[in-house]
């Protein structure tokens, strides 16, 4: 969440006017992140986090919107977009589409343990539950058509062993693809970018999950691993840690047990999850926008991670 458009306070002033929300306190910008403008908006009748909209065009976003207001009438705590006097939740601020959704208390655990684990893979089990009474549909926007066209667009700025390494990668996840149990992998809506950074916990209690606007329709297990390869790791060296690892599998199949197919694509999976972020990190690494508050992610973390799961793939326990 960086700062690329400048959000003046009558901009502000002008939207609230069309909602039912509160009159203008204050308004923050947010660092971190990489995608849309965000600001932690305050009224006299609550907290809201405004995001503008860099990337996703206006015909895009009500999948994403619509998606959050589903789960949180299903009761799965993600922040609720808030409508205007018209109903909508797709509103206009500086030219850009954007929207205003409840803040969600708590703070992120970025030092995870077994507990919170817990927590995160019983959330992301219900939420892929609950997410099979949605009806939108969207293709994930950063799956497998992406890295093919983007890995062309990064490879010169790599080395010729990393240049072997993701080459090498995307040919195993285009065969991964043509496989029958590929086809037969349970699918819906997935959060697709489910880091701790984007999960808000009071404690040991989850009170949140943020941040939807990579989600799309794509196989659950590509949902789980991506969480897995960051909630389960050592940061620094990319190695599992096998206490949290089993909490997170336990939880999450308490709540949804993978199914034959998931079980036979679990590594391949593990290693399609890493190659995502290490494209994307890539990309935005060496090919930047500017932004006021922009911080791009190491890429050579996804780098580290991949190899950990080429090299140590995990044998589920049946």
């Amino acid at each position: 969440m960086a700062v690329y458009t400048a959000v003046s306070e009558d901009h502000v002033r002008e939207l609230l006017a069309t909602m039912a929300i509160g009159e203008f306190e204050s308004l923050t910008g947010i660092q971190g992140g990489i995608e849309n403008t965000n600001y932690f908006l305050n009224t006299d009748q609550g907290e809201f986090v405004l995001t503008l909209f860099e990337r996703l065009s206006h015909a895009e976003l009500p999948y994403y919107l619509e998606l959050m207001r589903w789960l949180a009438q299903q009761g799965i705590p993600v922040p609720a977009p808030n409508a205007n006097q018209q109903g909508q939740i797709l509103l206009t601020v500086a030219d850009k589409p954007a929207a205003v959704v409840d803040r969600l208390q708590g703070q992120p655990q970025l030092q995870p343990q077994a507990v919170h684990c817990r927590q995160m893979g019983h959330w992301l089990a219900r939420m892929h539950r609950a997410g099979e009474g949605f009806d939108g549909l969207q293709p994930n926007l950063r799956g497998l058509p992406w890295w093919n066209e983007t890995i062309p667009v990064v490879m010169p700025h790599l080395n010729e062993a990393q240049q072997q390494l993701i080459t090498q990668e995307l040919a195993f996840q285009n065969h991964v693809a043509s496989l029958s149990a590929y086809a037969a992998l349970p699918r819906g809506p997935v959060h697709a970018d489910g880091f701790r950074d984007n999960v808000m916990f009071d404690g040991e209690v989850l009170c949140g999950v943020f941040d939807f606007y990579f989600a799309g329709n794509d196989a659950w297990l590509f949902d789980l691993c991506v969480c897995l390869n960051d909630w389960c790791i050592d940061l620094t060296t990319g190695e599992w840690d096998e206490q949290r690892l089993a909490a997170f599998l336990q939880a999450y199949q308490k709540e949804r047990p993978l199914s034959a197919a998931e079980r036979s694509l679990f590594n391949p999976m593990l290693r399609a999850a890493a190659l995502r972020f290490w494209t994307s990190r890539l990309w935005d690494f060496h090919l930047p926008r500017e932004a006021s508050l922009l911080k791009p992610h190491d890429p050579t973390h996804f780098e580290r991670v991949i190899l950990q799961r080429i090299q140590h793939p995990v044998t589920l326990s049946s």
